[in-house]
């Protein structure tokens, strides 16, 4: 592939967290053609995947490549994305090939960190949320549902607005503040009710979680039922987040690589190890976040600016450029 900006290992060889059955996963960045840019035809990314294997699943014998373009990197780490922030910390020995342009994105890295990780903390908190059996969520779903069960038999209570300053408060209800149309938000256990919503229609959404949930809480006492994958992502996301935030740096391989391995392999109690250690870690980086000194937002200006520059100097000797 021609025009290329940085070519990297990444996945789980960059994490530490590879082993023999591990595929073969790349990330790149290219410069778009002139004809591309000129005429905003610029591709988000190009992927070159070599499929060696028999079945759905990738094994050590198959190859993924995915290239993104300059334009949409930037984008993707203005956004904090946690594919380009671990593209931005990769050392030099996941590095395959390089250039001036990709060492001047590296060195000026610091300029894309904010304490709004919404990616990383935001798949944490998804895979917390999703088996984080804690007593206390059922117990609040079913407060709530109790309460609403109540409210029905008021002829008067239609919607949560006719009930909405009696709504439970507690570690796993609370308020949300208004919605862009201005409307007033309600947080249950992660699930967002509004003021419209018909208190019977967000009866039967809580009461499937409730017994969802439930079932969840019973398998994971067991051990069982447990996306060990899903969990190591989750748990090394939070310690990225963390590292971040304290040092200004993520250090690849990870430095809980090992840990992580054995979450992976389902070799720790979920109820008694990994869920309280997630749980804990979603809460510490909660406050983190509020005592950071980092922006709240990158200087997107700068990024522009930076491209914009960046492309001229890289086509200036260009025929098809110096014609204009």
């Amino acid at each position: 592939m021609e025009n290329i900006i940085v070519k990297m290992k990444f996945g789980s060889h960059l994490y530490g967290l590879d082993t023999p059955e591990s595929d073969q996963d790349y990330k790149g960045i290219f410069m778009p053609t002139l004809e591309e840019i000129l005429l905003n035809k610029i591709p988000k990314s190009i992927n070159m995947n070599i499929k060696n294997s028999q079945g759905a699943k990738n094994t050590n014998k198959d190859i993924d490549i995915e290239h993104y373009s300059l334009h949409y990197f930037i984008k993707l780490a203005c956004e904090g994305q946690t594919v380009a922030l671990d593209m931005l910390h990769a050392p030099e020995n996941m590095i395959i090939e390089t250039s001036p342009i990709w060492e001047a994105i590296q060195k000026n890295r610091s300029k894309f960190y904010t304490k709004n990780l919404k990616a990383f903390v935001g798949y944490a908190r998804g895979q917390a949320a999703k088996y984080g059996v804690k007593g206390s969520r059922l117990n609040a779903a079913k407060e709530i549902i109790e309460f609403l069960e109540n409210s029905l038999k008021s002829t008067k209570h239609i919607k949560l607005a006719d009930v909405w300053d009696q709504l439970p408060i507690n570690e796993h209800c609370r308020m949300l503040g208004v919605n862009k149309s201005g409307i007033k938000q309600y947080s249950v256990c992660g699930k967002t009710l509004q003021s419209t919503t018909k208190i019977q229609y967000a009866l039967d959404v809580l009461n499937t979680f409730h017994k969802n949930y439930g079932k969840r809480a019973e398998k994971a006492a067991k051990n069982e039922g447990i996306d060990w994958k899903a969990i190591s992502h989750a748990l090394r996301a939070a310690f990225q987040v963390k590292e971040l935030l304290l040092d200004n740096n993520i250090t690849y391989p990870l430095k809980k690589a090992i840990f992580l391995k054995k979450v992976k392999a389902g070799q720790y109690d979920y109820l008694k190890v990994v869920s309280p250690i997630l749980e804990s870690l979603m809460i510490y980086l909660e406050e983190l976040t509020i005592d950071s000194d980092l922006p709240d937002k990158v200087n997107r200006k700068y990024w522009d600016d930076w491209i914009y520059h960046t492309i001229i100097e890289y086509y200036k000797h260009d025929e098809v450029f110096n014609d204009y």
